[in-house]
């Protein structure tokens, strides 16, 4: 039976979405990372909704998937028509999120695509045109649409969990859970974090 290609990206995204996380994982963190995640969850989708409901932003601008390039950046960087007012809005909620556990990586928000519209500060430093400094340092408004990246922002479960070796070179754990406005899912909330 032939499967269009559309298919046969779902399938092999599902798939790439089904890890084995080594034993050594503290199971009782883990279960921290997760609570915490749907508590930034919950408290990022009532934001969200009061951001709508102020007119502040539509909802044809919540889901806006055209990426306007910025030019002269590299990594390359995109705007849309809500990543100013996510700057504006939760940049500072995350880094306060950030801070509540010194395992934690980093906490972003993704969109289905793996775009993410705002970094923690911490990864948001101004462009310096050394190219390996602002790919470790300037990470926001990229897109992430890389296997453990798209299986984040895809993925419908109440949480995903994954290991990856990052573009910078570490190893870390992901959790992700998934973020639904007006019963259709923008993306995701991702937590990074170090098991040890």
């Amino acid at each position: 039976m032939m499967r269009s290609p559309s298919t046969l990206a779902v399938l092999t995204l599902q798939v790439a979405a089904t890890v084995s996380l080594p034993a050594e994982v503290p199971k009782k963190f883990d279960a921290k990372v997760k609570a915490s995640a749907m508590e930034f969850r919950d408290e990022i989708t009532g934001r969200i909704e009061a951001l709508l409901k102020s007119g502040k932003l539509s909802v044809p601008q919540l889901f806006d998937t055209f990426y306007i390039p910025i030019p002269n950046t590299y990594p390359q960087k995109f705007h849309t028509q809500y990543d100013r007012v996510f700057d504006e809005v939760f940049r500072e909620v995350l880094d306060g999120y950030l801070t509540r556990e010194p395992r934690f990586i980093y906490v972003i928000l993704a969109d289905v695509n793996g775009y993410v519209p705002t970094h923690n500060s911490k990864f948001a430093q101004p462009l310096t045109g050394n190219r390996d400094y602002d790919a470790k340092n300037n990470r926001t408004k990229q897109l992430f649409n890389d296997r453990t990246g798209l299986a984040a922002a895809h993925s419908k479960a109440p949480s995903l969990l994954q290991e990856y070796q990052r573009d910078t070179g570490e190893t870390i754990f992901d959790l992700s859970v998934p973020i639904f406005i007006r019963d259709r899912q923008w993306g995701c909330l991702r937590i990074g974090f170090r098991k040890d």
